[in-house]
């Protein structure tokens, strides 16, 4: 059933997916980005996560709700699946990404997170991308849209982590925005290049925003503290409320030994 009820909600959960970026490409250059948000938030999304509750028997708690910031904010949050990707605007109304510019290559979806107002940043563009970045970032942020980033820059599995990237101190240090460290287990239910969703509940959690003022050693220090130390506590939990959790985890061990020995 597992398999069955997963390859039922890829079809209609991706072909939502790929309806709304076929439409917002065509309808992008007439109509204002606010009515497209609108349709991808308040409607798309919501539809999506209905299927993805009722299909699959995973849905998603939010907790650390008082924290959503009604206007302008950065959302520095752990990324461990393409999951939050696809939800995290649906609960953080008027918000958009910055994202790896390779991804505006794909046909319609590219051309549509364009439209929706998301940032595309050239990795390797050094400190001319980072400036193009600020930018970009200024501008929504005066239009009182959120932001959100994934300071790893890739999906780590739970209990992983990786070197946060300096993006997100550039913003801090260069914006009078808040900034929201966001906790999830996502990873454990809608696992990396896999088709399977496994049911149970997915938390996702914001947290008190960072103070101001800090220098940038210490901000990120800080900031992977925070976000590290909450998402432990919720690999626990999840674990004890979900045993068979426990065999997701022991798979993506498997696949880190056989990644290493084609390494070594």
């Amino acid at each position: 059933m597992l398999y069955l009820r997963s390859l039922f909600f890829n079809i209609l959960g991706y072909g939502i997916l790929l309806f709304g970026c076929a439409f917002c490409s065509l309808i992008g250059l007439f109509v204002p980005q606010k009515a497209i948000c609108s349709l991808w938030n308040d409607h798309l999304l919501i539809w999506s996560r209905r299927l993805l509750k009722l299909i699959c028997g995973l849905e998603i708690e939010i907790r650390g709700s008082q924290y959503i910031q009604p206007g302008a904010a950065i959302y520095a949050s752990k990324h461990q699946s393409a999951m939050e990707t696809y939800y995290l605007t649906s609960y953080i109304k008027n918000a958009t990404y910055i994202f790896k510019k390779e991804l505006t290559h794909i046909p319609f979806f590219g051309w549509a997170v364009r439209f929706y107002g998301s940032v595309p940043v050239n990795r390797s563009g050094g400190s001319r991308a980072m400036k193009d970045m600020l930018a970009k970032a200024k501008q929504l942020l005066a239009q009182k849209r959120a932001i959100i980033i994934f300071p790893e820059g890739t999906r780590t599995h739970p209990g992983q982590t990786t070197e946060y990237k300096p993006g997100i101190a550039f913003l801090y240090q260069n914006t009078d925005a808040p900034v929201v460290p966001v906790a999830l287990n996502t990873a454990f239910f809608w696992k990396k290049k896999s088709f399977l969703r496994y049911p149970g509940k997915v938390i996702i959690e914001f947290m008190e925003p960072m103070p101001r003022g800090l220098d940038k050693r210490t901000f990120m220090s800080e900031l992977q503290s925070r976000i590290e130390k909450k998402c432990e506590e919720l690999n626990k939990e999840t674990l004890k409320n979900y045993p068979q959790a426990r065999k997701v985890l022991d798979e993506y061990a498997q696949s880190d030994k056989q990644k290493q020995r084609k390494a070594g």
